[in-house]
């Protein structure tokens, strides 16, 4: 119970915190300065526009820069439908961002493919890149996004520096293969 154990005399206690400070700061900024790039296709993307207008505030979470080149932003909004044909497209430009990046599914449709049931709509966009944030709605209100946003931000202040090694899977996925089936 003396000198010896306590907690700063531990082999790695001052590198261990030193890279506790380091991680919080990147997050802070990472957090606080997103640069979304929307994929709309469809009416949620008219809705993203009005989520961007001057009537709400988007610059109070650091993402009023929308970039519309994938090597230049750090969130991909995907709103609308999403056909089977636009996954290639979709899966190229996520691979183009740089890490860390993030994704949000803005709508039922980008969601889990809407109300259309036909073969051309994906059922998710889940099924081709990791989402972290879904946002249910046809189409979802502003006040909805920006509290996906907030969701988005609590996830990234809470990130260790090794969350985006490697591939991730969805965190929040509806897992399809190990659901029972419904009965009717």
């Amino acid at each position: 119970m003396g000198i010896e154990t306590f907690k700063a005399n531990r082999p790695g206690f001052f590198l261990t915190k030193l890279d506790d400070v380091v991680n919080k700061a990147a997050n802070w900024g990472r957090e606080n300065s997103l640069w979304p790039y929307p994929f709309a296709t469809a009416c949620c993307g008219i809705e993203f526009m009005g989520v961007v207008s001057n009537v709400h505030d988007i610059s109070r979470f650091g993402a009023e820069v929308v970039r519309f080149s994938p090597r230049q932003a750090d969130l991909l909004i995907v709103a609308g439908t999403i056909t089977h044909k636009m996954g290639p497209i979709l899966k190229k430009i996520w691979n183009q961002m740089l890490e860390p990046k993030w994704c949000i599914a803005f709508g039922v449709c980008a969601s889990s493919g809407g109300f259309y049931d036909n073969y051309a709509v994906m059922w998710g966009i889940d099924h081709i890149i990791p989402v972290d944030v879904y946002l249910p709605g046809c189409p979802p209100r502003p006040e909805a996004f920006f509290e996906a946003l907030m969701m988005l931000q609590r996830k990234i202040k809470g990130e260790g520096p090794e969350a985006h090694e490697g591939e991730r899977t969805p965190a929040m996925a509806w897992n399809r293969q190990q659901q029972p089936p419904i009965e009717v």
